[in-house]
């Protein structure tokens, strides 16, 4: 992703958030002197992995461009419960009122990252490697695709536009796995080309075809093996479908170059954090 998709993603994501929480006003914080000042802190509950440092500044400081934030952990780092991870100096009602929308950012990218980062861990020592797919928050893809990264994985396309991903109906439609390739070279030849399959002949033809990535679609361990071996390393082979915990590892032994799964991005539960005043003044 470019710097620029990543900043546009996040000054949408904030202004919506704030919008749908504040509406025409904090009538809570309202109750607050409007001078009162006060420092918080946020910690994390559980063991986490920092992610969405950006969305939550921006979250803050949109609501008041006068409040200090102090970061006590990096992005990308493993924390354990109990970790305080950022500290907030300014006017109590600006605190309170970005509170929410801040720690939902929070809660949801570190989840992303969190739960990325466990199944990447259970890659190593293999060739492949973690993607995700659109299966997305409404309104987050591309934060969470950043917590994807930060969580150690990659990104497969952003969506329907920056990569072809053939699939069966696709398929159907142009008359033939080789025809909808050639269609999508004409197409848009620089886009990758990828094709899903569902068994080892339609596999056949989508390397007879040059695609450029074939995905297997729900393939037992046997077939897999069988597919690195077809494919010989010319063409990537990324296996997709019934991965979770227990399957990843023996997906990965059978050599494919990657594993994609919509469960870090949809499937996951918000980190437990809180915020809390320490100090006022």
């Amino acid at each position: 992703m470019k710097p620029e998709m990543i900043d546009a993603a996040l000054a949408a994501n904030v202004a919506s958030a704030l919008v749908e929480d504040i509406g025409n006003g904090d009538i809570s914080a309202a109750l607050i002197p409007h001078d009162k000042q006060a420092v918080a802190r946020i910690i994390t509950r559980e063991d986490m992995v920092m992610a969405g440092m950006p969305w939550v500044e921006a979250t803050f400081l949109s609501v008041d461009r006068e409040l200090v934030l102090q970061w006590q952990v990096k992005e990308g780092q493993v924390v354990p419960a109990g970790t305080e991870l950022l500290r907030i100096s300014g006017r109590a009602r600006s605190l309170l009122t970005a509170e929410r929308s801040a720690l939902n950012f929070l809660q949801t990218l570190s989840a992303t990252a969190t739960h990325t980062h466990a199944l990447v861990q259970m890659l190593a020592g293999t060739k492949a490697r973690l993607l995700d797919t659109r299966k997305t928050l409404p309104g987050l893809r591309i934060a969470q695709k950043y917590a994807v990264r930060v969580g150690g994985g990659m990104n497969h396309r952003l969506g329907l536009y920056d990569a072809f991903l053939i699939k069966e109906n696709h398929i159907m439609a142009a008359g033939s796995i080789a025809a909808a390739i050639s269609a999508a070279r004409a197409y848009a030849s620089d886009r990758l080309v990828e094709v899903e399959v569902e068994n080892l002949d339609e596999l056949a033809l989508a390397i007879a075809a040059k695609a450029d990535r074939i995905m297997l679609d729900n393939f037992s361990l046997e077939d897999m093996c069988t597919a690195v071996q077809l494919a010989a390393g010319d063409i990537p082979l990324e296996a997709s479908g019934n991965v979770n915990h227990e399957t990843i590892r023996g997906i990965a032994e059978t050599g494919v170059d990657y594993i994609s799964l919509g469960t870090i991005t949809k499937d996951i539960r918000a980190i437990d954090l809180s915020m809390r005043l320490i100090e006022q003044g």
